[in-house]
């Protein structure tokens, strides 16, 4: 099975504490832009390979790994040419925050890629062999039923973690030496955007913002995400009102902050992003929650 298949399995939600598969497939793979609600770590092993996270382009080379949060935008742009090998891991936050400790968030790596808008961190050849045992161990327990694997896989996946927030807390950022591409200006449109989703965010008045032809910064935005500036604003909006109502906020006030000017509207987009009602969404977040509790 491969990734294109899992997503539509589970199509951006993720129910368990982690995911982990190890991919490997030669065929012509168009991967539209997405996003998911949990975090989600790539390792990269072989191909060709660019990946696109909120308007960043990384050329990755064998091991470099990719931190992407949840609700980042992202796709990979894939050479059919060659195999691609990689191992994906897909983690929900509650878990990670379950092992936290006061002086130790092992969700770093994800913020720290967020706020530095860089999620790669590439390796050395030393770095790279702690990661691989590692990952063979993981993999491995993965695909146990011995008594305690799931005990085990556990361990690894948090022993996999602090190695990798180590590492990229450490991290030198250096964009000119690390085969990364973008257009500072969609960067900075993309982080404003983010920034001011509760704000007024037409075409207009972002293009004058930033002293950019409307038309101009439609096309480059376009090219840069692989969504149009109006689907992008629309998208993040909702999956910021989909957060508030998972925290227990009031319907009624959601769509206000998350910049809709009316309910109705509000309603049917958030409908036929997640197929469900807000009010419905909101019945089935806290049905899950108390399952959760017993």
């Amino acid at each position: 099975m491969n990734e294109e298949a899992i997503l539509k399995i589970k199509r951006g939600y993720l129910n368990e504490d982690f995911k982990y598969f190890h991919l490997k497939d030669k065929k012509n793979m168009d991967f539209e832009s997405h996003y998911h609600d949990f975090n989600k770590i790539i390792i990269f092993i072989s191909g060709t390979v660019t990946y696109l996270i909120e308007g960043k382009s990384y050329k990755l080379k064998p091991w470099d790994i990719l931190f992407v949060s949840s609700n980042e935008v992202h796709r990979p742009i894939i050479s059919p040419n060659e195999a691609y090998e990689r191992i994906i891991i897909w983690i929900n936050k509650n878990f990670l925050e379950k092992h936290n400790t006061i002086d130790c968030d092992l969700l770093t790596c994800f913020k720290l890629a967020a706020d530095r808008k860089h999620n790669m961190l590439r390796l050395d050849a030393n770095n790279i062999n702690k990661v691989k045992l590692i990952l063979q161990a993981l993999g491995v327990e993965n695909n146990s039923v011995a008594f305690a694997s799931h005990i085990l896989k556990n361990s690894l996946i948090i022993q996999l973690l602090v190695y990798m927030n180590r590492l990229f807390i450490e991290d030198k950022i250096d964009d000119s030496t690390l085969d990364v591409e973008y257009d500072e200006r969609i960067v900075e449109i993309i982080d404003y955007i983010n920034k001011n989703l509760g704000s007024t965010l037409t075409i207009n008045n972002i293009s004058s913002n930033f002293y950019i032809n409307k038309y101009y910064l439609m096309h480059k935005f376009k090219e840069q995400t692989g969504f149009t500036l109006h689907s992008y604003i629309q998208q993040k909006r909702l999956l910021y009102a989909a957060s508030l109502i998972r925290k227990g906020n009031q319907i009624t006030g959601v769509y206000l902050d998350c910049g809709f000017g009316d309910y109705s509207s509000f309603m049917r987009a958030f409908k036929k992003m997640f197929q469900l009602s807000p009010r419905n969404y909101s019945k089935l977040i806290m049905s899950c929650n108390k399952l959760k509790d017993r």
